[in-house]
Formats: C-alpha cells, structure tokens, sequence
C-alpha cells in the first residue's frame, strides 16, 4: 500500500486500548564493578543531592566522555537526571508540541509523552535496522500531521536501538536526520547502548550529534553500560546554541519541580565511570566480547524455531518476531503481545516484555529477549561467563541456553 492510500495517522494509544504501556523491569545486568562500588561507599556519608541537573563534577566527567567521542562543548552544556525517565520527560515538556518516534521504540519514551498529554506518533523504521524512522515515511507523517492541524516539534531516535539491539548505517542515520531538520523538528538522539557493540571493531556508529550539531541532543542513561541499574542517573547533552541553552534551562525548572535530582553517592560513581579508567573499560570490553557470543547463540535459537528477527549488534537484547508460529500460539491460548509476554515469561522463568510495551500493534506476535538469563544465575556464574574465552562451553551457560531454545523450539 503507497503512503497516500493510508489512514491519517493517530497519536500513540488510540489503536491499542487499555494496554499496560510501562516499561518492563529493567535487566539486573553483571555484578557490580567493585572500584565502582567502592567509590560509591566512599561517599556514602555525603548526604545532600546534586544541584538540579548536575553537580560540576558529574557534569565535567559526563562533557569529557562526549569530548572523547568527537562531540565538543563545554559542562554548561550538560544536564544530569536520576534515571533516563525523569530527564527524558524534562525534554519533552520542555520543546513542546507532538513528538515523533520509531515503531518500535524503547518502554520508557512512550509514557512520558502519554504523562505529558502531548500527541506522539510513531514512524515505521526502514529494513534494515530499528532505532530511526525511514526518511520518506518520515517526511509523509509530518506532512499528514501538519494537515491535521498538529505541531510536529520533536523527533527521538535511537542510532544503537533497544528494543532491536541494532545499529543503524551511518548513511540511513544521515538521511533521517536531514529529513528530520529539513521540516523543522529538533532530534533527541538516544545513545544509552552507543558502548555495548557486540563487534565495534567492525561496525560504525555516527552520532546525529557530529552531521547536525545545531539540531540535536543527546541522551545517554549510564545503566545501559557503564553503571549498576539500581543507581539510577543519566545525562544529556545540548547543542551550543542560545535556543539549546534555553530549553537547557526550562529542563532544569522542570527537573527541580519534580525533585528529580541525583544522589551525591551515585553522582560521585558516575563520573567516576564516565571518566573510563581502565577497570571500567576492561568492563566494557569483557561485556561485549561476551555479547558477542551469547547474542548471536540467542538469535539462531530464533530463527531455527521458526521466528523472525534482525541480528542483534548491540545491547543485551533481541526483538523476535514469532507471527510466522501464530497457528502454534493460539492453540496455546496466545493471540496478542500481552498474551505472548504472558506465556512466554512463565515458560522462560524471566520477562519477555511483549512489542506492545515498544509500540508494536498489539496483535503482532513481538517479543523482546533478553540475554541476561543466559550468562547465569549466580555473580559467580556470570562472572565466570564474563572472563571465559568461550562463554558457550561453559555447563551453566549452555544449559541456560538449551532451555531457551527448547521453550521456542515447541512451537515449531
């Protein structure tokens, strides 16, 4: 079907229903770094939270990192959050009008816009990868939506996705972010996974930041590589430019009437993680060496049941599509996401949050895997699963795996 043959588009939660739309539990992830948690319990004692948005410290550690990454600008520049949620929820609120974002799309950036009563709509990804809208159904909802009478303003995006654990090409990253300016909208490129490529010796992740600094900030929840995920901060990036430092200081209002602000033990942790000493980059290192066997494992358990989905690159997830098993689901009682999360995470023993928490259609057969389980059920099991050269011979690894694939392989 051409794109002038479909329906005008509808904001987010109109074609789902009562659907419970909150992110899933978040993945506990890898014993704790000790360095990390001995500079937490150094400052145990310091008592006050951050300023809103930051401390100088955390906010020079966090403009550092950027700095090494080829995005310039100064810690002024620079907010910090307890978590991705409250910061995510400052940015929108603090650009206004509807907001514009892939299907699908990480759990935490739908109901922010929901909480805030803004319109949001989702735009399909291309082929090749999740995270970013494909430019031409891009520029075609915006059109319908200023048709409409909406105000399209705001445009999230993922070039590392979770949900899909892909990554998208630089030349598709560029394209949709000079769609995205061309009409108009400010881009809030989340780059929580940009540290956790399975193979980032063979792949290529370029920021929207570095093709449209004017254009767009970035936005990182440190949980997804260098920090615990019960030590909730995150930090975002703004471009150097007098709009940009207002709307920096509208997030930091929004931030204080909402007490969102870190905890001085956690923002000590943080930049301490953010500055990447060796212990916390050997971290990184070990995780995606690691990744880059049990990711690949998880994804042929997948496909050889029959399911559908993109090789994972990044992150410690994979986005499964089980439509091609729908005959099998329903002679389980299994026609919906809500169902298929339902069933799925009863015969896994772990959350398998359904595609309807990612913005997927409630009745496509999507699923989002976690490969946490996998690496074991002790710290001792996954730490041995984090220095092994070859984490799949390991027995608690290779079982965990078994189960995997013989939970989808009945449905074949």
């Amino acid at each position: 079907m051409h794109w002038s043959e479909r329906k005008p588009p509808r904001p987010l939660g109109e074609d789902h229903g009562p659907v419970r739309y909150g992110p899933p539990a978040p993945d506990p992830g890898l014993p704790v770094l000790p360095e990390l948690a001995g500079v937490l319990a150094a400052a145990a004692a310091r008592t006050r939270p951050e300023p809103p948005g930051g401390g100088t410290i955390l906010r020079e550690a966090a403009r550092a990192y950027w700095e090494r990454r080829g995005l310039h600008g100064g810690p002024e520049g620079v907010a910090a959050a307890p978590g991705i949620q409250p910061l995510l929820l400052a940015l929108i609120a603090a650009h206004g009008g509807d907001v514009l974002m892939p299907r699908p799309c990480p759990a935490t950036w739908m109901p922010q816009a929901r909480l805030l009563g803004l319109p949001a709509y989702h735009v399909p990804t291309p082929a090749e990868c999740g995270g970013i809208p494909d430019p031409y159904a891009l520029l075609e909802t915006v059109r319908r939506v200023r048709a409409e009478g909406g105000r399209p303003r705001l445009l999230l995006i993922s070039v590392a996705d979770d949900p899909t654990a892909t990554l998208a090409p630089p030349e598709l990253v560029r394209e949709a972010c000079e769609a995205a300016v061309s009409e108009g909208l400010h881009i809030v490129s989340d780059e929580t996974w940009r540290d956790t490529l399975h193979r980032p010796h063979d792949t290529v992740l370029l920021s929207p930041a570095e093709m449209c600094p004017d254009d767009v900030t970035v936005l990182c929840d440190l949980a997804g590589a260098l920090t615990p995920s019960a030590w909730p901060v995150a930090v975002a990036r703004f471009p150097a430019t007098a709009r940009a430092a207002a709307r920096r200081a509208r997030v930091l209002d929004i931030l204080t009437a909402l007490g969102a602000l870190v905890a001085e033990p956690v923002a000590r942790a943080a930049a301490h993680a953010l500055g990447e000493p060796e212990a916390v980059t050997a971290r990184v290192r070990q995780a995606a060496h690691l990744q880059a066997h049990i990711a690949p494992a998880a994804h042929r358990a997948v496909l050889t049941a029959g399911a559908l989905a993109r090789p994972p690159q990044a992150g410690r997830h994979l986005y499964a599509d089980l439509g091609p098993l729908r005959t099998r689901l329903a002679d389980r009682g299994v026609t919906d996401s809500m169902e298929l999360e339902e069933y799925l995470t009863r015969r896994l023993g772990a959350p398998a949050p359904g595609g309807h928490r990612f913005g997927d259609e409630l009745g496509a057969l999507r699923v989002r895997l976690s490969t946490g389980p996998l690496l074991g059920s002790t710290p001792e099991q996954q730490m041995a699963s984090l220095t092994a050269v070859e984490p799949l011979r390991l027995p608690h690894v290779a079982g965990a795996l078994s189960i995997f694939a013989a939970a989808l392989d009945e449905l074949r």
